[in-house]
């Protein structure tokens, strides 16, 4: 009798009978003996199957399987320390479901466009599926992080009628006979959720029409956007590094085989902890100037100036006090200088960029009216973003996380294309 399981609970069932719904990874034989590599989402471990123990139909059976083949397999589960599960199983049945003939995606070396189109098998490997783990767990650390800590889920529109930051970047829709956009951020709907209850977060799509074809670039990806009442930027900042702390240390704890078999060099993760480094737009403009770049005041900073910052460090780095005419409408300008806006954007190290932008908000009813002029956005739009101001105004901050290029960072991906199940990029809407 045999008790079916998976391959992530073997451990429980060493010595016993088992059965395993699977696929076959790869396979190999050496005369008499067929080692199969089996695979079943929650990990993988090799069936052995032994011809002198088996029937002459199940040696057959195992010799008809081919790489993505699917079946029932049937065997004992016994430790082996050679093996990275640290089990093995010895194979004592096999029904098979499937037999995939002509499987695209081979051992040999295959180009990015290729896999692209066949996205949808090529999660199946090895490596993608660690990546999909590793995103699981990030998304578990988000949630566990917020959750714990008295943030309530808030989950803004997908559709709005307007632009978070005054951006033409937005993918237009006819909303009956409205114009619509798909969001770019949920933001602004999370400082009202903020008035409401205090500490709240969003997780969800956001989309950019934006022209981009960087490795740091999707059209859609996933924000976590939190937004609290009562906070300003230094404790923002704090609660920043936290969270970002926990998500790499969890991901650490959780994910230690998907990071060996991405090859991560784990002692730079390792190391993301306790405050991280902070400078000011004056000194990175400063430092970039002394370094070999030519960057005059009041520019945003590119991909080339953020990795040398970020190399300069071994943890994120805060770069704050930007010129308020590069960036959004409701940032809050520093009171001792209104010039410089009371923000800070988060740059993973190793030249991964920026994954976290936040500011305090502008509390002002006043100043919001003036933004709203000096920005051209209309007032019928942002109507209800004024109430915030009017009804009740307090301090408060909040940011955004990119869900993509944190997984990307993590993980130590080359590009953001393989953060995602199914990546949405300038040239590829397919499969």
């Amino acid at each position: 009798m045999s008790t079916k399981t998976d391959i992530r609970g073997v451990s429980a069932h060493v010595g016993e009978t088992v059965r395993i719904g699977c696929w076959v990874n790869n396979k190999r034989s050496s005369g008499k003996i067929q080692f199969l590599q089996l695979r079943d989402g929650t990990g993988y471990i090799q069936g052995v199957v032994v011809k002198s123990e088996v029937s002459e139909e199940i040696w057959n059976d195992a010799k008809s399987l081919t790489q993505e083949s699917s079946l029932y397999v049937t065997g004992i589960i016994r430790e082996e320390p050679r093996s990275k599960s640290g089990f093995e199983m010895t194979v004592t049945g096999i029904e098979v479901l499937h037999i995939t003939e002509d499987y695209p995606i081979t051992p040999k070396e295959h180009g990015v466009d290729f896999l692209m189109d066949h996205r949808h098998l090529w999660l199946r490997s090895t490596k993608q599926r660690a990546v999909m783990i590793v995103r699981a767990q990030i998304v578990r650390a988000v949630r566990e992080f917020f959750d714990t800590r008295g943030f309530t889920l808030m989950d803004p529109p997908i559709l709005t009628p307007s632009s978070a930051e005054g951006t033409t970047e937005l993918f237009h829709i006819k909303y009956f006979d409205e114009d619509a956009y798909l969001t770019q951020s949920g933001q602004l709907y999370m400082e009202a959720a903020a008035m409401a209850l205090g500490k709240v977060y969003s997780f969800g799509p956001t989309f950019r029409a934006e022209k981009s074809k960087t490795r740091r670039h999707l059209i859609e990806f996933w924000m976590i956007e939190p937004e609290m009442a009562f906070v300003d930027l230094e404790e923002s900042l704090e609660i920043q590094e936290q969270f970002v702390s926990h998500v790499v240390q969890s991901v650490l704890t959780n994910c230690k085989a998907e990071l060996e078999t991405l090859e991560r060099d784990v002692t730079k993760l390792e190391q993301i902890t306790g405050s991280f480094p902070r400078i000011t737009y004056d000194e990175a403009i400063e430092f970039l100037n002394n370094n070999g770049f030519e960057v005059p005041w009041g520019e945003d900073f590119g991909a080339p100036h953020e990795t040398a910052i970020a190399n300069h460090y071994d943890k994120p780095v805060f770069i704050t006090h930007y010129p308020a005419e590069i960036k959004a409408f409701y940032m809050k300008p520093d009171p001792n200088r209104p010039e410089v806006v009371l923000c800070a954007d988060m740059i993973a190290p190793e030249g991964y960029g920026e994954i976290i932008g936040g500011s305090q908000r502008i509390d002002d009813p006043q100043l919001m009216e003036e933004r709203f002029a000096e920005h051209n956005l209309t007032s019928d739009a942002y109507k209800w973003y004024m109430d915030l101001r009017k009804y009740g105004s307090v301090p408060h901050s909040g940011f955004g996380l990119g869900l993509e290029r944190t997984v990307a960072w993590i993980c130590g991906l080359d590009h953001v294309r393989e953060t995602i199940p199914f990546p949405r990029m300038l040239y590829r809407l397919y499969p």
